[in-house]
């Protein structure tokens, strides 16, 4: 694969920005189920993050307070609303993956750099300031006023960018949120940074496949 776009669009937490949401979850509730226990309270609490994000529009932190909430309830432990905001506050101070600046910055140089994220406004700039790389632009479920995995969130991203779904190339280690949504609106260069904490989607969803943000300048030839 070797495609030059006009825009190259990434998702952020995940993809670029390391995101230890599930270590901040388990510190707050560390001790509190067996260790087999405490891995399934994680992942519903992923789970539960994901089926938040399907209906209309709210703010982030009503996403991972009604998230935790539905996770505790499952799991009988005791939840606090301050649990919920240490989880919300703790996103803003994330860096980046070790190797996203360096190789950002030289594909930036030559093709301009976007993000789509589940984000906050409050939240998604000091997260990209600390990946040290040229964005073009920045657009958040909170000017989309939706959040993927749902299609208005792309639309309104190609719509602010104006161009077509095969302009751009999508990169992103998130399949559910990212690369199955982004494949139904249209957009067929993909890109999936396998980093190992999400399944390998099927080839029948038409990506290719990196291991981290240094294999992307040779898929657009830099």
């Amino acid at each position: 694969m070797t495609f030059r776009p006009k825009y190259i669009t990434f998702d952020c937490y995940g993809t670029l920005t390391y995101f230890p949401m599930h270590q901040v979850a388990y510190d707050l509730y560390e001790g509190q189920l067996p260790p087999e226990r405490m891995q399934v309270f994680l992942k519903d609490f992923a789970d539960y993050r994901f089926d938040e994000v399907m209906g209309d529009w709210k703010p982030y932190e009503q996403v991972l307070n009604s998230a935790l909430k539905r996770a505790c309830k499952r799991h009988g432990l005791a939840f606090k609303d301050e649990h919920a905001r240490k989880v919300y506050d703790a996103v803003p101070t994330w860096g980046p993956h070790a190797d996203v600046p360096h190789a950002l910055t030289r594909v930036g140089k030559k093709i301009p750099l976007v993000i789509l994220s589940n984000a906050m406004n409050e939240q998604i700039h000091s997260n990209v300031e600390k990946l040290k790389a040229p964005f073009h632009k920045i657009y958040t479920a909170q000017d989309a006023g939706a959040y993927k995995p749902r299609l208005r969130a792309f639309e309104y991203m190609l719509d602010q960018l104006g161009c077509a779904p095969e302009d751009v190339l999508h990169v992103s280690a998130n399949p559910r949120y990212d690369i199955f949504p982004a494949q139904n609106l249209g957009i067929v260069n993909k890109v999936f940074v396998n980093r190992g904490h999400e399944p390998r989607p099927n080839d029948a969803w038409s990506f290719a496949e990196i291991r981290d943000i240094n294999g992307l300048p040779g898929l657009v030839g830099l």
